[in-house]
């Protein structure tokens, strides 16, 4: 390899290096944002999911469940544990951009672009822009670039939601008296050992690898129909509303198409289930008494909740994740 490549090829890897600071930079703002928008919504949803079968429901729907948290610990309450869920959302957010602007290059391994020329083509397909008509990257391999990204996402993901779904239960689930994030951790290490942290892997790995899918698919999907709508060309920014309609329509996809996997995993990480499964932890084992004590409506407790604030949310995450890459990237 001659000097003149590898300077080439150090140029490129100085590059990428500095484009996937940003994504995670820019990923974890917007991501913080975010979850602070939907938190108090995102208790109400684990705490409906979370009500044991077999036993009168504590909580007769959202409103009765957001009533009943603000008389008993008011704003307080409602953000208990959400340190966690902070530093969660910017693990979540960063790796999913992050991951998928590492992912779409691969897909032009073969084309005869520049490695440098290949990775800012994806950089704008990430941006929710089109490719140059000549270099057309099919929007099927942007769904499986969520995928991709969700998966990946997904084991991080896993032991920060634990911690925080544990501390978003009534406190009757601790004993009568709330635990700190700390504490759970201790505990959760002291009971189950280091896998203890990864209980309801597989759900969070089903709800995030279609979830993220359909996120990003579905943002480019509407960001697609402005375009041609009102014929805007692929480098032109989309105007702030077009963007954060996209993005509501990206989080409420997210959050609709595999709740029920969501309300498994919160199951799993806020009680015993063995009592319901006859002994069993496992995710199919959950599924299967929850099918047959409630039906469909058990995998969807708060489900209608939780589209309705994911709506605001991503609409702001992908917002503010757009203007920090138009003025700082």
């Amino acid at each position: 390899m001659s000097d003149g490549q590898k300077f080439i090829d150090a140029q490129v890897v100085s590059e990428q290096g500095k484009e996937a600071a940003k994504d995670i930079i820019f990923g974890s703002a917007a991501g913080i944002v975010g979850k602070f928008i939907e938190y108090p919504f995102d208790t109400v949803k684990v705490r409906l999911q979370s009500q044991p079968d077999g036993l009168p429901t504590q909580y007769k729907g959202p409103l009765d469940c957001f009533r009943q948290s603000w008389r008993a610990d008011g704003i307080q309450g409602l953000y208990r544990g959400i340190s966690a869920p902070l530093v969660g959302a910017a693990v979540e957010t960063s790796s999913l951009f992050f991951s998928v602007s590492l992912h779409l290059p691969l897909l032009r391994s073969n084309s005869k672009l520049t490695p440098r020329r290949q990775y800012r083509l994806a950089q704008r397909a990430l941006r929710a822009t089109i490719l140059p008509q000549s270099e057309p990257l099919p929007f099927s391999a942007l769904v499986a670039c969520g995928a991709i990204s969700g998966a990946f996402t997904s084991v991080a993901l896993t032991p920060i939601e634990l911690v925080k779904c544990k501390m978003q239960v009534p406190f009757t689930h601790f004993s009568g008296r709330p635990q700190g994030a700390l504490a759970i951790i201790a505990s959760i290490w002291r009971h189950q050992g280091l896998l203890g942290f990864w209980h309801g892997q597989l759900g969070t790995l089903i709800r995030e690898t279609g979830g993220s899918a359909a996120w990003f698919g579905s943002y480019e999907a509407i960001s697609l129909f402005f375009r041609r709508a009102y014929k805007r060309g692929a480098e032109d920014t989309l105007p702030v509303w077009q963007q954060m309609t996209a993005g509501a329509v990206a989080g409420m996809t997210y959050n609709f198409i595999f709740y029920p996997a969501d309300t498994i995993k919160s199951r799993m990480q806020t009680e015993d289930v063995t009592k319901i499964t006859g002994g069993k932890r496992t995710f199919w084992a959950v599924g299967r008494a929850l099918w047959n004590e409630r039906g469909l409506s058990g995998f969807y407790r708060g489900c209608g909740l939780t589209v309705g604030r994911a709506a605001p949310s991503s609409a702001f995450i992908f917002t503010i994740y757009e203007a920090l890459r138009r003025n700082f990237g």
